[in-house]
């Protein structure tokens, strides 16, 4: 299979492995809501990623991302060109002098490997990926995401109808597209059926001239183009009319399918009784959702315009530039992830991930969670967690959010705890390994870190690989019949004693898988 090289290629390919672990730090005054499973996370999206690697590898069923389209304008708060101080920094580091070389594709490539090959990780085995682009980088973007995914896990590259007017100055064409590349983690194992909500333009094709009772119908022809040669059989119709399919057409259905669908009066001949003989399909009985075309049209999916009316109801106009719309990544957000599933925007920007996600939960009651990660200060507070509580206060959402900054490495790069991780560390990341949310260290007492639901959750840590689950540490358990987690390096009871006591015991997880 060709692949793609470029200048920095050999330093990208495996720095996902050299990105430390960090832990995420709740910052309550921008977070809203209590315990939500909604994370904001402000940093490098390639240290989130990693971040988020501990309690959530295989776990995120779609991602959404919109990255730089490396168009070579600058302007917004995430420069287009990718020459963000901050990119600039991490090349400089991680490619060394050769970066000072390298042409704005190159920097792009450098940029967006190692994010996805993270982003791969996080994906469950039938997970699928989303990635927005343009013709800058679309042909490099499928290059790579065929390196990394494999070729075989490719599925569509879609086509979005984002502009819906003609800009008369263009130079050549006045491209009103951009392009959604989707790829699979393991395509032998995608449940995902890409359907979409059914259109007025689709429904108009059923109609009713017979005046059914049943109301709208569509009408297939009992004839197909392939089948075996004994269905080519003549079949006499209740009206007593006689029908054979045409030479080299075949019968959709048996005789006994055939007879059944005619005493239910599902059979259409013509107003004159001399058309092709057709199975009625009414539109009552069909899904309320259609197979989506390769082709997202503004009609459903949005367009830049919409978007920006969007933001500009929550926000300042100009807050922004060329935002997604909601539209678009509701659309193909409910193609793959189900009423619990977890979706990943690591490119957030102005957070129409988060919003979309709460628009399609409180559209069809489901519990969805949405994951942002976004890089800039400028963008990250003011307007990508800013848009989402103006959001939720203004549609009544019954959902929040945790807002997180990344704190320091807890692991080192060889996956081993740090030897000065101290007691509350460990504590943070446990709890969060268990419920999925940010720890209150305000109700953390003595070795009780937390709860969650009907658990609750322990920590005996006191000096690595010397914690002892014993009678003496029971004293410190709260007097209830709550199930109780208990981490400790040994267990000393019985299982009969933790069985009776309802308590589990885990061990201490000083390594993580890299």
């Amino acid at each position: 299979m060709p692949s793609l090289n470029w200048i920095g290629k050999e330093a990208v390919v495996n720095h996902d492995k050299e990105v430390p672990f960090k832990l995420l730090r709740k910052v309550k005054s921008v977070s809203v809501g209590n315990n939500s499973q909604n994370l904001i996370i402000h940093g490098d999206n390639l240290e989130a990623l990693k971040a988020l690697m501990p309690y959530y590898r295989e776990k995120i069923k779609c991602i959404y991302i919109d990255p730089p389209y490396n168009t070579g304008k600058e302007g917004w708060a995430y420069n287009d060109n990718v020459s963000s101080p901050k990119i600039k920094k991490w090349l400089g580091k991680v490619v060394g002098g050769e970066s000072q070389d390298l042409c704005r594709h190159d920097k792009w490539l450098c940029m967006i490997y190692p994010r996805l090959k993270l982003l791969r990780e996080l994906l469950t085995e039938e997970g699928v990926i989303f990635v927005s682009i343009d013709d800058n980088e679309n042909h490099n973007l499928r290059f790579i995401l065929n390196d990394i995914f494999g070729e075989n896990n490719y599925i569509q590259e879609l086509i979005w109808h984002s502009k819906y007017t003609v800009s008369n100055d263009a130079k050549f064409f006045s491209r009103q597209h951009e392009y959604v590349l989707c790829y699979a983690k393991d395509i032998s194992r995608v449940t995902a059926n890409f359907s979409v909500p059914r259109t007025e333009e689709a429904n108009k094709r059923y109609s009713n001239p017979d005046n059914d009772p049943r109301g709208s119908w569509k009408a297939t022809p009992l004839h197909a183009k392939s089948g075996k040669e004994e269905n080519n059989f003549e079949y006499t119709f209740k009206n007593e009319i006689k029908w054979k399919p045409p030479k080299g057409r075949y019968h959709r259905f048996s005789k006994s399918t055939l007879a059944k669908l005619d005493n239910e009066n599902r059979l259409w001949f013509g107003r004159d009784n001399k058309s092709t003989p057709s199975v009625k399909t009414f539109l009552s009985e069909v899904s309320k959702k259609m197979k989506s075309g390769s082709i997202l049209h503004f009609s459903f999916a949005g367009h830049t315009h919409k978007a920006n009316e969007q933001l500009a109801k929550l926000m300042d106009k100009g807050a922004f530039d060329n935002p997604k719309s909601i539209d678009l990544v509701k659309v193909l957000c409910s193609m793959v992830a189900s009423k619990d599933d977890i979706i990943l925007d690591s490119f957030a920007g102005s957070g129409t991930t988060g919003e979309a996600i709460l628009e399609l939960n409180k559209e069809d009651k489901g519990n969805r969670k949405f994951i942002l990660v976004e890089l800039e200060n400028e963008v990250a507070r003011p307007i990508t967690a800013e848009r989402i509580k103006r959001a939720i206060n203004e549609y009544n959402y019954k959902d929040g959010f945790e807002f997180c900054e990344l704190d320091k490495p807890l692991f080192d790069e060889n996956g081993q705890i740090d030897e000065s991780c101290t007691f509350g560390q460990l504590a943070t990341y446990i709890y969060f390994i268990e419920a999925k949310t940010n720890i209150d260290k305000k109700k953390i007492k003595s070795t009780f870190i937390g709860d969650n639901l009907d658990t609750e959750f322990y920590l005996i840590f006191k000096e690595k690989n010397h914690n002892i689950l014993s009678g003496d540490s029971l004293k410190s358990l709260n007097k209830n019949k709550k199930k109780k987690v208990i981490y400790a390096d040994q267990c000393l009871l019985s299982d009969e004693y933790m069985e009776k006591n309802n308590i589990t015991f885990k061990q201490i997880p000083y390594e993580i898988e890299k």
